[in-house]
């Protein structure tokens, strides 16, 4: 099998990818080791930059998004059982985000590129990338019980952190910064219509917590917890509990408890790898970097990559020039490198650490504060929250 482009993954990374390489008239194959249902079906981020919004309707994939998704002109904060709104568009120009499951973009990107993409192979687990460095690479991969081989002009791996794409960088070429948070979020899906129309974001002495949703009619709340919590730990009353002492504020606004369809927990980690690009092999999305999930930039940043990308490789098919290639590590990095200070900055800001003194919960309390006074630190926060530009 041969193609242009081959794609590893078909998380939204994989599947925007080529979705706008099939827009530039670029061929491309997709293998993913998952089937169908697993990708349509597996958790994930729910929140959408105004950049990512903005691309999914140029593709094609935005009808389904603006009739069931969920604009958000801002975000919440709480502490000390005041609350502060920061108003995005006021602040941005009029920029936003969107409440919209990562599943649901993922069966939208899915349905279009089976009725008019190239081939998308669910169950066809990539086993290794060749000839990185050649002009020739090769994904090996298993599809229906048989090895093939897909030869390629450029590979790029949306394979996630776990993926082959990464590892057939060699090390002696490759630097890794990343952190390790010492708490973790305990997440819980409930069927009860979220108690606040945006989300909100809270700071406690007892913990972190988030009150979010996925409709109108489903909550999506989080707990900061012990890293290394079994989420059956907790009884379904415990997290309704815990949930209203951290969201608690000086008003009369109550926490609506609803039935707990889904408990999880997610650990906190940051993590890039440099380069993002080895020859003709490029990644993107988890395969290159992990946020830590407080400032909602995980998919968003995989967006990002799999723009830049497929914008370097039609400037070289229509100039001739590899330039946008050659820098599509430093563009990406430069982006990358805003996020994670961003998710780093939002997460020490709400979260309590473990051992954290009197003295950084009071620093934590006047940044709070100091977001909630003035202009200038609230648009920053805006600014950063509804996306930096592509590229």
């Amino acid at each position: 099998m041969r193609t242009t482009v081959g794609i590893i993954g078909a998380g939204p990374a994989g599947l925007l990818l080529a979705r706008l390489l099939h827009d530039a008239g670029i061929d491309s194959v997709v293998l993913e080791s998952r089937d169908r249902a697993y990708v349509e079906h597996r958790q994930r981020a729910g929140i959408l930059e105004q950049g990512t919004v903005d691309v999914l309707r140029r593709v094609g994939a935005g009808a389904r998004m603006d009739r069931e998704g969920l604009p958000h002109d801002g975000i919440e904060l709480r502490f000390a059982t005041q609350r502060h709104r920061v108003d995005f568009p006021a602040l941005t120009g009029g920029r936003s985000v969107m409440v919209y499951a990562q599943t649901e973009v993922c069966k939208d990107l899915i349905a279009l590129q089976l009725a008019e993409g190239g081939p998308l192979l669910f169950e066809a687990e990539a086993l290794a990338v060749e000839d990185a460095d050649s002009d020739r690479p090769r994904v090996r991969f298993r599809h229906e019980g048989l090895e093939d081989v897909l030869e390629c002009d450029y590979v790029v791996g949306c394979d996630g952190f776990w993926g082959v794409a990464r590892k057939a960088i060699p090390s002696r070429l490759t630097q890794v910064f990343e952190r390790t948070y010492p708490f973790a979020w305990l997440g819980i899906l409930a069927d009860v219509p979220p108690s606040h129309d945006e989300l909100v974001y809270a700071r406690h002495d007892r913990g972190f917590a988030l009150l979010s949703m996925r409709s109108p009619a489903v909550s999506r709340l989080y707990l900061q917890v012990p890293e290394g919590t079994d989420a059956e730990s907790w009884s379904d009353d415990a997290i309704w509990a815990e949930l209203e002492r951290r969201l608690e504020t000086a008003d009369d606004w109550r926490l609506a408890r609803g039935p707990i369809t889904q408990k999880s927990v997610t650990p906190m980690r940051s993590y890039v790898h440099e380069p993002m690009r080895h020859g003709r092999l490029f990644l993107a999305g988890d395969a290159a970097h992990i946020v830590p999930p407080t400032g909602a930039k995980g998919l968003n940043l995989a967006v990002g990559d799999v723009v830049t990308f497929a914008r370097a490789l039609t400037y070289q098919r229509d100039k001739g020039s590899t330039e946008l290639l050659d820098a599509y590590s430093a563009t990406c990095l430069r982006r990358v490198w805003q996020a994670e200070r961003f998710s780093y900055d939002m997460t020490s800001l709400l979260h309590r650490a473990p051992d954290a003194t009197a003295f950084e919960d009071r620093l934590q309390l006047a940044r709070l504060e100091r977001i909630a006074s003035s202009r200038a630190a609230d648009t920053d926060l805006a600014e950063a929250y509804t996306g930096f530009p592509f590229g």
